[in-house]
């Protein structure tokens, strides 16, 4: 069996095809792949499963409530110390919306200090400068007050792949966009029918927030299992 010859014209263009492909029809050095720049900051709230069992090896980071999975709230940082203690003074302060009483342990993570205050409502700051880079307000209804025994106060957040958790004094798992501080999924966790409420942090592990609630001042059951919810979706497991 002969093979058909294909038309010079046809073969002609293929040929220019490969040599475009292979970096010019010049015959010059293939040109190199663009580079992403250099020393990048790292993506708001980086945190990883492996991050966290690690937690130990970073001290200058706090990625969550208790510093680590142990939650010892211990930090092995040694720069200060009885020493030199009494030289340290105020670099610079940020107030916040409301002057009742705040409760909640700040993460910091590459940089950036994530914190709650009352009404469940979050704030970034830059470290270094104290500058607000966003503020989360999750509405929480004021009638909502005379649902909760014991303040408005919120212990807490989470972070997790680019996300900071908080749960809501009306019931809520609220996550976060870390970068732009934008909700970007909510989930009602408890029965809005009965005085429950959220005050504590969440905690986050192999990709899963897990939160409990308040209000056993009001004859409430507290979940023993079931409040536990994806980290990249507000789906119930």
């Amino acid at each position: 069996m002969i093979a058909r010859q294909p038309p010079r014209h046809g073969l002609a263009a293929l040929l220019s095809v490969v040599l475009c492909a292979c970096g010019g029809g010049g015959g010059g050095n293939p040109q190199p792949a663009p580079q992403p720049p250099a020393n990048l900051p790292p993506p708001p709230a980086n945190v990883t499963h492996e991050r966290l069992l690690a937690a130990a090896s970073e001290p200058s980071q706090w990625m969550m409530n208790g510093g680590d999975y142990q939650e010892w709230r211990y930090s092995g940082l040694a720069q200060i110390g009885r020493s030199n203690v009494s030289q340290l003074g105020l670099v610079w302060f940020a107030g916040l919306d409301t002057n009742v009483q705040q409760n909640s342990t700040p993460l910091h993570i590459d940089g950036v200090i994530y914190v709650s205050t009352a009404w469940s409502k979050v704030y970034a700051f830059d470290a270094r400068t104290g500058t607000q880079l966003w503020q989360y307000d999750p509405q929480v209804p004021e009638a909502w007050r005379s649902k909760v025994c014991c303040g408005l106060k919120n212990r807490g957040v989470a972070a997790w792949g680019g996300k900071i958790y908080v749960g809501t004094l009306d019931g809520r798992l609220v996550a976060v966009d870390a970068r732009t501080g934008s909700a970007v999924w909510s989930v009602l966790t408890i029965d809005a029918a009965w005085r429950y409420a959220i005050t504590g942090a969440p905690r986050v592990a192999k990709g899963m927030v897990l939160i409990g609630n308040a209000g056993a001042e009001y004859g409430v059951r507290g979940h023993r299992r079931g409040a536990r919810f994806s980290a990249r979706r507000a789906n119930a497991r």
